[in-house]
């Protein structure tokens, strides 16, 4: 993938961690990483065993309700 992009012009740049970058993606990569780990916390999405989509997908819109009360409460 990186020769392809190189072939087009654009230079891969990802940050590293813990470094800040000047274009900010050390910010916005933390923020995904944690997010996909508190989704993980959840053992069903670990491994996706469903095999149909929409019950994947109703899992994990579950996993995100839950977070989200979950941090909405700590605030209150």
């Amino acid at each position: 993938h990186r020769r392809l992009l190189w072939q087009r012009g654009i230079s891969p740049v990802i940050a590293k961690r813990g470094e800040p970058h000047g274009t900010g993606l050390g910010i916005f990569r933390y923020v995904i990483e944690r997010t996909i780990a508190w989704l993980h916390g959840f053992r069903r999405l670990r491994i996706r065993w469903e095999r149909r989509d929409d019950i994947h997908e109703a899992f994990l819109s579950l996993a995100v309700c839950l977070i989200t009360h979950r941090h909405v409460q700590r605030l209150c």
